[in-house]
């Protein structure tokens, strides 16, 4: 997803990264400077996840 979004002309923030909270993330900014975050929780969402 952030491949995509940076191939389409968003502005890259951080690259993708495991996380403390057990899951995977990376955020983009769009063409208005408003930044998204791209994320992959691991188990069902809703599930507490600690490492």
């Amino acid at each position: 997803m952030l491949a995509t979004a940076r191939a389409a002309g968003a502005d890259p923030v951080t690259a993708a990264a495991d996380r403390a909270w057990g899951g995977y993330s990376g955020y983009f900014a769009d063409p208005d400077g408003f930044r998204w975050e791209v994320a992959w929780a691991p188990g069902p969402v809703g599930d507490l996840e600690v490492p």
